[in-house]
């Protein structure tokens, strides 16, 4: 299986995390280019929201907790990040050394350039655009752990181990549980855009998964403000309020008047 490796390890630790971020394998958060900060995270019948500024550049930030390669294939709106298909976690991902991290920042358009990830209205979305609508607002990361070498197995036990791992493979893996998201009212939901070309240096690595499933697979959802309000997945911005004037002593209110008598 063939994955990206980032060769520029300066780009891989600008972002400092926080204890928003989620995922156990790594951790994994959005950040606000524009602004500079990583998106809180707010929980909502166990999913991920972070709230996104129409406009605005993100990039996608992964950190390992593994002492050993992990790979990441990552989805924005449904789409493979990389090689801008239909997402499906059997496709190529990023390989993350361990206990590193690394920033996405947008979609890879060869070895050496993305095009910058921007919130935007949906029928600018890259999705949209593509003809992929349905999965706008979610952002994946399925993580596979590295296959180890095997030892070497003493000739006489094959024999014995042939019949049962043919009947093995016999049998059906079970049906994935693949999370859509589908919108009544799609007009007004916030999607990723195909935003300026910039640098990002990457090289092709082989990656052999130690299992076809995603040892852990990751799921942010996102929207503007106003539409996780009105969900109820964000609270209201509390509103000031007025202060009651305060009389402050005056050191210096006037002539000095007769004492009385």
């Amino acid at each position: 299986m063939k994955a990206l490796q980032f060769l520029c390890a300066g780009l891989l630790a600008t972002c400092s995390f926080s204890a928003a971020a989620v995922g156990n394998l790594a951790d994994v958060a959005v950040f606000d280019r524009s602004e500079g900060r990583q998106l809180q995270v707010y929980w909502h019948e166990g999913r991920a929201y972070v709230v996104g500024k129409p406009g605005n550049e993100y990039q996608l930030a992964v950190r390992s907790r593994q002492g050993e390669d992990v790979l990441a294939v990552m989805s924005v709106d449904g789409v493979n990040v990389i090689s801008g298909e239909t997402a499906s976690t059997q496709q190529s991902g990023y390989v993350l050394a361990p206990w590193r991290a690394l920033e996405v920042k947008g979609w890879r358009k060869d070895l050496s350039r993305t095009a910058a990830f921007y919130f935007t209205s949906l029928s600018d979305s890259y999705a949209a655009r593509t003809g992929r609508p349905d999965n706008v607002g979610a952002i994946g990361v399925a993580l596979f752990r590295k296959k180890r070498p095997e030892p070497a197995a003493d000739i006489s036990m094959l024999s014995r181990q042939a019949p049962a791992a043919a009947a093995a493979s016999g049998a059906s893996a079970p049906a994935r549980e693949e999370a859509e998201i589908r919108s009544a009212d799609r007009k007004e939901k916030l999607g990723t855009g195909h935003g300026r070309s910039e640098a990002s240096h990457a090289r092709q690595v082989s990656f052999d998964r130690a299992s076809s499933e995603p040892a852990e697979t990751v799921v942010i959802y996102y929207d503007s403000y106003r539409n996780l309000l009105a969900r109820g997945i964000v609270p209201p911005v509390p509103q000031p309020q007025p202060q009651p004037r305060r009389l402050s002593p005056n050191p210096f209110p006037g002539f000095v008047a007769d004492p009385p008598a």
